[in-house]
């Protein structure tokens, strides 16, 4: 009966917030959510070091803390709104359906009845990407788990993570939602470029594929890249654009390069800040008519989300550094946009 009463409360505040504004808010997230693995150890992955007895001594109270600080910081982030929780949510680095279960029934998260879409994908360390989705507002349609095929200069395959493409309705819109984690920077910038190059060029394909099925889709690809907004992969490969432009033709819009250009970052790396968490979208996603249009964009980097003291002061507050257990949140912060929608409701019915 409580859980009711606070459901019904948060739909009517929602509905004469809307009313007054004549719009609608739904927010979308993507967060890297820094080795979400369950404590079971799994056969076919290299996940032996986030079990009881491997390296990280990964226990049930290790994990059971994860995933609270995880549905809290998810629930906190639209403060600033009257939305409860984001409509859509896009994760990396989780370990399995589970820990999705797991997280999408903790108590905060419990009330919104988030969906899951996840596909095991061949990435070695067997983290994955995934998508949780408010089953009220989003309804999916059809699903790819698109696999990125890299070698590396051995001519061996470099197994990584899929890219999940799912494309549905949000509140009678249709929606691609794409969500990507790009290979690592590990080896060097330079010699892993040609990784996240063939990423993107995979993203393009998705994206140029979908629009040329569907024109009037919007399309809305996030994810850890590893790689900033100014970097060729996304300026000479999907030609993202950091301003809105007048052309004919439609493009990808970047809000994250205006916001990385400010200094502004999602992770930090010897006193240097990186954007590497992004979502950007469909041109057509700027025009401003009767459906959604973007609003803003933000990373979300909260006090409580950062390390207090020491020589990492002002970084995320990771679970673990260097072998040592912080008991933090990710290494990474979660970044936002928010869409709006005006509303044919009329006040005064």
């Amino acid at each position: 009966m409580k859980l009711l009463i606070v459901l019904i409360c948060i739909s009517v505040c929602s509905i004469i917030h809307s009313q007054e504004n004549n719009y609608n808010i739904e927010s979308i997230v993507f967060y890297n959510v820094e080795n979400l693995y369950d404590t079971l150890n799994d056969t076919l992955t290299f996940d032996d070091d986030r079990t009881p007895g491997g390296k990280y001594q990964w226990n049930l109270d290790k994990y059971t803390l994860k995933i609270a600080q995880i549905a809290k910081t998810l629930k906190a982030l639209n403060n600033d709104t009257y939305i409860a929780t984001p409509t859509i949510i896009g994760l990396a680095e989780i370990e399995n359906i589970k820990v999705l279960t797991d997280l999408k029934n903790h108590e905060d998260l419990l009330a919104s009845n988030y969906g899951i879409i996840h596909e095991d994908s061949p990435d070695e360390r067997g983290i994955d990407v995934a998508l949780l989705y408010k089953k009220d507002s989003f309804i999916p349609n059809t699903i790819h788990s698109r696999r990125l095929i890299i070698y590396n200069e051995k001519g061996f395959r470099d197994y990584t993570r899929d890219q999940l493409a799912v494309d549905g309705y949000l509140h009678g819109t249709y929606f691609c939602f794409i969500v990507n984690h790009w290979p690592s920077r590990s080896g060097g910038v330079q010699r892993s470029k040609p990784f996240r190059e063939a990423a993107a060029r995979l993203n393009k394909q998705i994206i140029d594929s979908v629009s040329r099925k569907h024109p009037e889709i919007k399309i809305i690809s996030m994810g850890d890249f590893n790689d900033n907004p100014t970097d060729d992969s996304f300026k000479n490969i999907l030609r993202t654009k950091g301003n809105k432009v007048i052309q004919d033709e439609p493009y990808l819009y970047n809000p994250m390069e205006k916001i990385y250009k400010k200094g502004i970052g999602s992770l930090a790396y010897q006193d240097k800040w990186s954007l590497f968490d992004q979502i950007y979208f469909t041109s057509n996603l700027l025009e401003d008519n009767n459906g959604y249009r973007f609003w803003k964009a933000g990373v979300y980097a909260p006090n409580y989300l950062k390390t207090k003291t020491g020589k990492y002061k002002g970084y995320p507050l990771r679970s673990y550094a260097s072998g040592v257990y912080y008991a933090g949140y990710s290494d990474h912060f979660p970044v936002y946009i928010y869409l709006v929608r005006k509303l044919t409701i009329n006040k005064s019915e």
